[in-house]
């Protein structure tokens, strides 16, 4: 198949390190499925936002293993148009991207940097574990991103979280956080999919040495760090050279550990070695999640605390 490159070819060299590959493969032919969570910070009984739901067409289940999460069909569906949507009782958000904020287990009272905010998935999640009682400092670069994340702020009901717009890499260092969450900017390779005549579907393109963007992020966020604060680093990719090599970056340059956390979805341990390059023997506490084994979005989740 000439002229581009097959979602097959693109995915062969990660052939090693993915489980039941062959079956990965054939799963990157079905869409995605649809999720949303529930905004207990306004309603805490889903049954009438099921109702309302159904009458629009849509059947939702709840997923037993994430609290507040539905799955959602028919999932090729849009929920942006429903009035549950525009009463903020819902929030549209793949399933595994509630990973990194279950490992960062955000609490009333605390200080927290959401470094790359926009537009608010994982901010808002922090207020509803909360109950709205943490202080939570969204940040991101672009303004317009911000515009959209106060959008979602407002429409879920959450007074808890202020806003600032700088490069995450440059973020002010005069004020030292509890937590610190980095949803890093990423080649997004866990939601590719494979089109009808197997062509790559979502595949992002004309970004530039994200390795070093996400480095660089990693250890601004380490340096807004208490000593003893947590440091948690999430993408939705595939790659190594976006996860492990950038966490094992970051233990090179500072003193930081590597803690271990218990996650809510079938999961593989982070790798310790690729290509011949190895890694921190800790990598292996960080969590893989694969799209074909958690019905979601591809993510990687590594834990760390700040020892100094």
């Amino acid at each position: 198949m000439a002229g581009f490159e097959t979602a097959d070819q693109y995915f062969e060299r990660y052939r090693d390190i993915i489980p039941d590959y062959e079956g990965f493969l054939s799963s990157l032919s079905e869409p995605l499925p649809l999720y949303f969570r529930l905004n207990t910070l306004k309603i805490r009984d889903p049954e009438p936002v099921l109702r309302g739901l159904r009458r629009q067409g849509f059947e939702a289940e709840p997923v037993e293993a994430v609290p507040w999460f539905f799955r959602v069909e028919p999932r090729e569906a849009s929920l942006g148009n429903t009035e549950e949507y525009y009463l903020g009782l819902i929030y549209p958000m793949t399933l595994s991207s509630s990973l990194p904020v279950y490992a960062l287990d955000p609490r009333p009272g605390e200080l927290i940097l959401d470094l790359c905010a926009a537009p608010g998935s994982k901010t808002t999640q922090m207020a509803q574990l909360t109950e709205d009682r943490a202080v939570i400092v969204a940040n991101d670069r672009r303004l317009d991103r911000i515009t959209a994340l106060v959008a979602n702020l407002r429409r879920l009901g959450v007074a808890c979280v202020v806003t600032t717009v700088y490069r995450g890499e440059q973020y002010p260092l005069e004020v030292a956080f509890d937590k610190v969450l980095v949803d890093a900017p990423c080649s997004g390779e866990g939601r590719y999919r494979r089109g009808y005549e197997g062509e790559l579907l979502y595949q992002k393109e004309g970004r530039t040495n994200l390795s070093g963007i996400q480095k660089g992020l990693l250890v601004r966020a380490y340096d807004v760090l208490k000593p003893g604060g947590i440091l948690v680093y999430s993408t939705c990719t595939v790659n190594p050279e976006e996860n492990e090599a950038v966490v094992d970056y970051l233990l090179r340059k500072r003193q930081a550990e590597v803690l271990s956390w218990e996650a809510p979805l079938p999961s593989h341990p982070g790798l310790t070695e690729w290509e011949g390059r190895p890694f921190h023997p800790d990598l292996r506490k960080a969590r893989r999640f694969y799209a074909h084994e958690i019905g979601a979005v591809g993510f990687f989740v590594a834990k760390l605390r700040r020892i100094t």
